[in-house]
């Protein structure tokens, strides 16, 4: 009986997993779907990413800085 059991429940597992793996592969878009994605993103931008880079700068010279020092900094940021 137990056996049985093992080997129906295998079967559900491995039919359900094969039913999610089919259902991905579907809706997963093609190459060219993203590609046209990935032109879209607002990193392709090339003023976009001078401008993230600029605050990423910023903000790491932030923690640099509150690393460095005891004092309490985001006092002197909040004004």
């Amino acid at each position: 009986m137990s056996s049985i059991r093992w080997i129906t429940y295998s079967g559900i597992l491995s039919g359900a997993i094969g039913v999610v793996c089919g259902f991905w592969m579907i809706t997963s878009p093609g190459e060219e779907r993203k590609k046209n994605i990935i032109k879209s993103l607002p990193e392709a931008n090339p003023l976009r990413m001078q401008e993230t880079r600029r605050l990423t700068a910023l903000q790491l010279r932030v923690l640099k800085e509150a690393a460095e020092t005891d004092e309490n900094i985001t006092r002197r940021y909040s004004k």
